[in-house]
């Protein structure tokens, strides 16, 4: 990953692209959510030395944890499938980063949600 800024950039889009996705910023930090739950943290501000993000994934978390630096998240979130994931020139492709948000989005959002993207894509 040659640009942290960039994929940042590109992973908000993403999310922000889902049905009913909104940024918000509770405690100061750039967050996409679904309703009242968050499903990807992207931090604060667009330093590439702390730029991570964070989702909660079911099929992909021991992958993503694979990934130089990727660890559960703290505050007891890496209990219930939170990984943190650092963005560096290590980290996967943005599109398998794109693939961790959508599969996010899938984990938290309701069911209506979830059919209304697997229409979305065919």
């Amino acid at each position: 990953m040659k640009d942290p800024r960039a994929a940042r950039r590109k992973l908000l889009k993403c999310a922000l692209s889902l049905p009913q996705a909104y940024e918000d910023h509770p405690w100061e930090e750039d967050v996409a959510k679904v309703g009242k739950k968050i499903f990807v943290f992207l931090g604060v501000g667009e330093n590439p030395a702390t730029m991570a993000m964070t989702v909660k994934l079911t099929d992909s978390r021991e992958q993503a944890l694979m990934a130089p630096g990727a660890e559960p998240t703290g505050y007891g979130l890496g209990r219930a499938g939170w990984v943190t994931i650092p963005l560096r020139d290590t980290t996967p492709p943005v599109e398998v980063l794109t693939d961790w948000v959508e599969e996010s989005y899938r984990t938290v959002a309701p069911k209506r949600l979830v059919a209304e993207l697997d229409a979305r894509t065919g």
